[in-house]
Formats: C-alpha cells, structure tokens, sequence
C-alpha cells in the first residue's frame, strides 16, 4: 500500500492531499460549486436531517450490499459519477477510473467532457456508462449516438440539468477555465507542482500529445489548452422533452436521465421511456439555492416506483449511502472523492476509496439490522426534528 493510503481511513481525508498535488486550477475545478457554495454545503447538512432507527437482534451474519442495476450485477450499491477532464489530475485518469470501477465490480460513468476517447474506454472496460451532453440540433443528437452505440456502450446517460454555462467566478478568481489560457500563473502554479507536472501533464504530452474534448460531440473538440479556442455550448439551452424522446428512439440500450429534482419532471421522462433517473443537483456545480437530491427522494421515489431510481450529490459515508438506500435510491454515485482519489494515488487510490466505501456500508448493515439491502425502506430513518418530538411527547 501507497505511504499516502496508509493515513486514509475515510473519504475526506484524500482532499488535502489531492490539494497539494494539484495547481489551484485544477483543485478549483473539482472542489468548488457554484455563486456562493449555498448547494455544495446544503448537499453534505441534509443527511444531517435524518436518523436511523436500527432493528436489534436481527441475526446479521450473511450480510450481502449486491444490487442489480439493468441486468447486471455490482458489489456495491455506489458508484463513481461522471466529472470531465479526469485525466488532468490523473494520468489517464478516466481509463484509471473506468478500469477500476470494473475490477471493483461498482458502476461507474464516464464523462462527456473527457479527454481519452469514448472508443478507448469502451475496449478497456466495457461495463462503463457513457454520460453525454446533448447538442440542440437532431442532426448532432444523432450523431454522437451513433458514435456512442458503435463504441459499445450498453448504457447512456443524459445530463439534463446544465442548459447554459454555471456561474464561473470561483474558477475565474482561482484561473480556471474551459479551455485553459496559458499564462505566467498557469506556468507557475504548474512548475509549483512538480509531482504533478511530471506525472499527469508532462507525461501525457509526451506520450499522447495534447488533451483534446474527446466526446463532446461526435466530432473532435477543442484542446484542453488555448490561447483562441472556445469550448462550444452546443445550443443546449433548445433542448426539450421532444429531444429526450427522439434519443429514446435513437437508443436501444439503457437510458438514463441525470440531473431530475421535480416529482413532475421525473413522471414526465418516465413516461418518455427513460429506464433510470438519477436525482441530482450537480453536486452544488449548477444552480447555488437548489434543493439537495435527499430531500425530494422520497417523492420522487413515490411519484415514479418503476423506474430504477439513483441518487448523487453530498455523499461521503457509508450512513450516507444508507440514508439515500432507504429514502428510495437503488444506487447512489460519488464524483469529487474519487476524483481526489485518483489523484493522490491513481488505481490504488481509486481502489482504497472503494474499499473504505464498502467497509462502512458491510458494518452499518449490522448495526441497522439488515442482511441484504433490499430490506432497507423509510422506516429506517426519521426527520430528526420530528424524532425528537415523538421521544419528547
């Protein structure tokens, strides 16, 4: 085991140490949220909000955390969402990722705005989902489709809830942007960080040549570093529910819907034909004052029971994973700690953050009662304020 994972025994202790490897840029780009951060903070406070109730004595000795996701089998019920330009931190970092979410037995997504091919990702693990931001018009829909089915990919993702670029002062202030300008605090920030100069940027140069936005569209993009070149928005602010239906007759595997925080809208795409929704906020990256995901579940699991429901945003433990579980996910996914994972330590980081993930979740089974997840339901939590009442009357 690396010195570094010797002292990681939860998934916050991997952000101090991707902090220091990483230019500010770069750090900037996975760790801040948008306008004022009111979403990022609000994602961690509403698991807060609920308690368990444990059952006693239930016998808890043939504990299973399997699930079953469109067919197929994972050991765990998390997996690893998808964040664009992972292999800036980590050399290949979406091949570290996508392999190792496969050797794992978890999900994992890759993201749209990456910079190793699709087709890359597929050959090497092909359990991976491929997350996609749609272009406006019909003609690219179908396109980057067509791209995505020849790869191989059996699951699609469609993040829905990103329309228009976020607020970008907080990577602005900290020199981030979408391509990166060269400039002298570019330069220094990243000669600051031999480690990760040498390791992820000046390795990749050398033996891949520069980053490009690989699956924006079906076409090559832009390249992660520019003086001129501008990332296209690629008129997503036209989609519409007309669109959702003309790729859920274009694609004939799985398809996800990402980005769902209305009971409404989660009927709406059911009904659409989508097989999964994941509820999410971004991550607090999208729109600052949005609700959390956790605190809509539960309607959201109601309004739509079939529909194989999943949830992102906040998560960080083990309870809050069971939280999620009981509250009418079937799967939850984690962005930003895998990320620092995977920078700290690249597949064996990613592995770690997997483990410690798992190990919480087998041990908070037994202290809740459960053998098998599918035992989980609301009865295993209370809104705290409520609880309380209860216990005070």
């Amino acid at each position: 085991m690396s010195r570094h994972l010797k002292d990681i025994h939860a998934l916050h202790d991997f952000e101090p140490l991707a902090r220091k490897k990483l230019p500010r840029q770069l750090f900037s780009y996975i760790h801040n949220g948008a306008d004022d951060e009111s979403t990022l903070h609000n994602n961690r406070r509403a698991f807060e909000r609920y308690g368990f109730v444990p059952r006693m004595l239930e016998g808890v000795a043939e504990r299973s955390q399997k699930i079953s996701l469109f067919g197929q089998e994972y050991d765990s019920p998390f997996g690893i969402s998808p964040v664009g330009i992972a292999a800036m931190w980590c050399y290949r970092g979406d091949l570290v990722l996508a392999r190792t979410a496969q050797e794992q037995r978890v999900p994992a997504v890759m993201s749209g705005a990456s910079l190793i091919r699709m087709e890359d990702i597929a050959a090497a693990a092909p359990a991976t989902w491929f997350q996609a931001y749609m272009p406006g018009e019909a003609a690219r829909v179908e396109a980057l489709i067509e791209r995505v089915r020849i790869a191989g990919f059996k699951t699609l993702v469609l993040t829905v809830d990103l329309p228009v670029a976020v607020n970008p002062d907080r990577y602005v202030r900290n020199g981030f942007t979408s391509p990166l300008r060269p400039s002298l605090r570019l330069v220094w920030d990243g000669v600051s960080h031999p480690a990760w100069l040498c390791g992820t940027f000046l390795r990749t140069l050398a033996r891949h040549g520069m980053p490009h936005f690989e699956n924006w569209r079906a076409e090559r993009g832009t390249p992660i570093l520019s003086a001129t070149a501008q990332r296209e928005s690629l008129g997503r602010d036209h989609l519409s529910w007309e669109h959702l239906r003309l790729i859920r007759s274009l694609w004939k595997g799985d398809l996800v819907v990402k980005g769902i925080l209305r009971w409404q809208d989660a009927v709406t795409a059911r009904d659409c034909g989508v097989d999964g929704i994941v509820v999410s906020n971004h991550g607090g990256r999208q729109m600052d004052g949005a609700v959390s995901p956790l605190l809509v579940l539960p309607e959201i699991a109601r309004a739509v029971p079939d529909v194989t429901l999943m949830m992102d945003s906040g998560i960080r433990r083990g309870t809050d994973v069971m939280k999620a579980l009981a509250l009418g996910a079937r799967c939850v996914f984690l962005g930003r700690s895998f990320q620092y994972a995977s920078t700290v330590a690249g597949a064996a980081g990613v592995a770690h953050a997997v483990g410690i993930l798992r190990t919480e979740i087998h041990r908070n089974m037994a202290l809740l009662g459960i053998n098998r997840l599918d035992e989980l339901d609301a009865s295993f939590v209370r809104e705290m304020d409520s609880f309380s009442r209860s216990c005070a009357a």
